[in-house]
């Protein structure tokens, strides 16, 4: 496996962080500030640096590239696979009419099966229902590790981009499948938030839009939790995310709020909430999420057959405002234990996809630092 790695703020020329190889067909994560995503000319400037390469674009809440964190910035890591061969398929969540669902099972039952060892997924987050895409794409291949992230906008939530061997656009979904005898890809998640106060029972819900718990409106509810910081929704809410139990999961899953609906008193998240499920407020601390991100990577690490040589990281937007000025941190506690020579890409997300600890089914996670080691 060869690596390349670059990035740019605005107006400013490619800094490359590796020594620029010449790579052949590789792959192309491209990740950044979605601002810098929608300039027109962004396409057609990373085509001229890797001309015969697979180029993923994806808009993020930062982006993580060696052992920093950036905003503002457009990260590239460009991936020379030696013995695994890759494919690339995308849907879009327009297309398929907003069932969240189908195109999951869609852009995956797309992916040739023969010899398919891992799916990674690059999905557009503003939209899209996250745990009903988790669904459809696992039943669309049972057996394979899926692993990935929904992209991000910051803490703005106006709109992300994705695209595939194009200019970013809205609403695409982008699965990569590998191949080959000698691949090997590990994932952990981990997050470190603790509930805190009543559980609470929700009455009704829809998919992933909360109307109300405990029979009362459920945003009126959390806004009284808030206080003054209601004002800051759906900003705010990040930082205190709802721990949700249901019958249908054994491990409890966190839940982010990613927009508001203040005429149904509704909270949309990033992904579904069942009625009679109970849910409870999370909160954390600095030294808490750092810690996680270590555990998360000794799991990651577990049952290894070779040494990693790539770190795909998907952590949560919540955790980047928890850690504000030391959100490298927990870049560096995976560092720690991965190693130095591991190549390190990923963004801060809208949600992160990966089964539970000790299980295989993928799911939709908040909140979690979500590691996948691969090698050749």
């Amino acid at each position: 496996m060869k690596t390349v790695q670059l990035q740019r703020q605005k107006d400013k020329e490619w800094q490359y962080l590796s020594e620029n190889v010449l790579l052949k067909s590789p792959l192309v994560l491209v990740f950044g500030n979605r601002y810098l995503l929608e300039d027109a000319a962004i396409y057609d400037e990373v085509r001229s640096l890797f001309p015969d390469g697979h180029l993923i674009f994806g808009s993020s809440s930062g982006e993580i590239v060696a052992g920093a964190v950036n905003d503002e910035h457009i990260t590239i890591t460009a991936i020379e696979f030696e013995k695994t061969r890759f494919e690339v398929q995308t849907t879009s969540i327009i297309e398929a009419h907003n069932d969240s669902e189908q195109a999951g099972r869609t852009v995956v039952e797309n992916l040739s099966k023969e010899g398919l060892k891992h799916i990674f997924v690059i999905s557009e987050g503003s939209s899209v229902n996250g745990s009903a895409l988790t669904k459809g794409m696992q039943e669309a291949a049972p057996e394979v590790l899926i692993t990935g992230g929904l992209c991000g906008d910051d803490a703005r939530f106006e709109r992300t981009l994705a695209s595939y061997n194009q200019q970013p656009k809205e609403g695409e979904i982008i699965v990569i499948g590998f191949y080959g005898e000698t691949f090997e890809a590990s994932f952990s998640i981990y997050g470190g938030w603790t509930p805190f106060g009543p559980e609470r029972l929700i009455t009704k819900s829809e998919g992933n839009v909360l109307y109300e718990i405990d029979g009362k409106p459920a945003l009126d509810l959390y806004k009284r939790y808030l206080g003054d910081k209601a004002e800051e929704l759906p900003g705010s809410a990040l930082i205190y995310p709802l721990n949700v139990k249901s019958q249908e999961n054994e491990q409890s899953f966190v839940r982010t709020i990613l927009n508001i609906d203040e005429e149904q008193n509704a909270m949309i998240l990033a992904g579904d909430v069942p009625e009679k499920a109970t849910v409870q407020l999370m909160m954390t601390n600095m030294d808490n999420i750092a810690i996680a991100s270590e555990t998360a990577a000794s799991r990651a690490m577990e049952g290894r057959k070779t040494p990693p040589e790539l770190a795909l990281l998907i952590s949560c937007i919540g955790r980047k405002l928890v850690l504000d000025q030391r959100v490298e941190e927990e870049v560096e506690e995976v560092i720690s234990v991965i190693g130095e020579d591991v190549t390190i890409s990923g963004i801060y997300s809208y949600g992160e996809i990966a089964p539970f600890y000790g299980e295989h089914s993928c799911k939709l996670h908040n909140q979690t630092m979500t590691i996948t080691l691969i090698s050749e």
